[in-house]
């Protein structure tokens, strides 16, 4: 049986005991000035973060991957970050990949039962070939759910690293897992109803771990995402703005070239500022792992 009563994300809101009967404004200042605490306990975190980041950066960086496991609103915003870094960073969508419970429809409909089988947290690692090389985050507000115990403890048994990222002190997660990250936002605004507060909260430390070790990846030139996919028409717009930022080419020049290095923005912005072929470019590219900083400065 789960003792809710001594998990912090179950405790009541003593700010919130009368929402029920509060004006619509009222309810949204509420909710708003709870929500303003999450920066707070994001900003309190930041040392553990920082070792998450670094330790991602090196497993990557040797090849290794980044896999989310998570349930329910947990396991959603893993898969949310993972789905966002192709199109943003130029990744393979076999490098940063997240697990939920029940699997890909518990997306969108709830898959009863799935995060109490702790065995399935594991065998979902096997099912993609984890290895020591990988690194693994856990999501859950709780710091209790099974599934993701289960995949992170086989994570460790088989000498892989671990991160967990939670809203619950003392919880079972954080004391298996090489760094814990542990967002205390307090009692959400409807007790229990973690897609809230501890939602947020984990949401922003996701976007700081997957960007923050692109950008160590090489993935961003100043604070524009050189490698980007130009997989629709806003984004090869974008693709054009970059190339021209950087290099102060015309239109006509930048969209020339991004078409002679299939729509690569990396590739066109070293063509353009050492006047190299699309294959030396690339080549050029791949000597500097990435970092166009070192070729074009």
């Amino acid at each position: 049986m789960v003792e809710l009563n001594i998990l912090d994300t179950e405790q009541k809101n003593e700010r919130t005991k009368n929402i029920d009967i509060l004006s619509t404004l009222e309810v949204l200042k509420l909710m708003n000035d709870e929500d303003k605490k999450v920066a707070y306990a994001v900003e309190k975190e930041l040392e553990n973060i920082q070792k998450a980041v670094d330790i991602t950066y090196e497993k990557m960086a040797a090849g290794g991957r980044l896999i989310y496991s998570g349930c329910g609103t947990s396991g959603r915003l893993g898969i949310l970050d993972a789905v966002e870094c192709p199109p943003t960073f130029g990744t393979d969508p076999e490098l940063v990949q997240a697990l939920i419970a029940g699997g890909v429809m518990a997306f969108v409909k709830a898959v009863e039962g799935a995060e109490d089988n702790q065995e399935l947290g594991a065998e979902d690692l096997k099912a993609i070939g984890f290895s020591e090389k990988d690194i693994l985050v856990g999501i859950a507000a709780s710091g209790r759910t099974p599934y993701v115990i289960g995949a992170v403890s086989y994570a460790k048994s088989i000498g892989a690293k671990t991160i967990s990222v939670t809203c619950s002190t003392n919880s079972p997660l954080t004391s298996i897992t090489d760094v814990a990250i542990t967002l205390q936002t307090g009692p959400e605004v409807i007790t229990g109803s973690t897609r809230l507060k501890s939602g947020t909260a984990q949401k922003m430390v996701l976007n700081m771990l997957s960007t923050s070790v692109m950008i160590k990846l090489g993935k961003v030139y100043g604070n524009l995402m050189v490698d980007l996919k130009a997989t629709n028409e806003k984004l090869v717009e974008r693709a054009v703005m970059i190339v021209r930022t950087i290099t102060e080419a015309d239109d006509l020049t930048a969209r020339q070239t991004l078409e002679a290095c299939d729509y690569s923005a990396k590739t066109a912005i070293v063509m353009l500022k050492c006047n190299l072929t699309a294959a030396k470019a690339e080549e050029a590219i791949n000597k500097a792992n990435g970092h166009i900083s070192s070729i074009i400065s």
